[in-house]
């Protein structure tokens, strides 16, 4: 039988793990764009650190910085299974955007698990 303090030894193993799990997730948080073009719609995958480079936290800053530079590298996400078998949105390619092709940029939302880029 397990005492007492045994049980708030694992209580406090079980927190500081999730804990740890969640700056993690904190850490390595992905920000989704939906890129409208004449053509099709992608979504690209941006860290906090790349938003901030662009000059800004949102879409408009991607906008802008599309507009000011005339191309961006960014790295393109879609969905797939992850190794656990569960669906997540995670990076496919690294890719070019020209200025003049991209027509609208807007926050995407996603129900799946946002893995982080190389």
């Amino acid at each position: 039988m397990l005492s007492r303090c045994d049980l708030v030894k694992g209580a406090a193993v079980a927190l500081l793990t999730l804990s740890i799990q969640g700056a993690w997730a904190q850490e390595t948080k992905m920000n989704l764009f939906k890129i409208v073009t004449v053509k099709d719609e992608i979504i690209i995958g941006l860290s906090p650190d790349e938003l901030q480079a662009l000059g800004g936290s949102d879409a408009s800053a991607v906008a802008h910085a599309l507009a000011q530079k005339g191309d961006l590298t960014v790295w393109q996400y879609n969905v797939h299974r992850g190794q656990n078998g569960e669906m997540q949105q995670a990076p496919t390619a690294k890719i070019g955007l020209l200025a003049n092709a991209s027509l609208r940029v807007e926050p995407y939302t996603t129900p799946y698990q946002i893995m982080p880029h190389p």
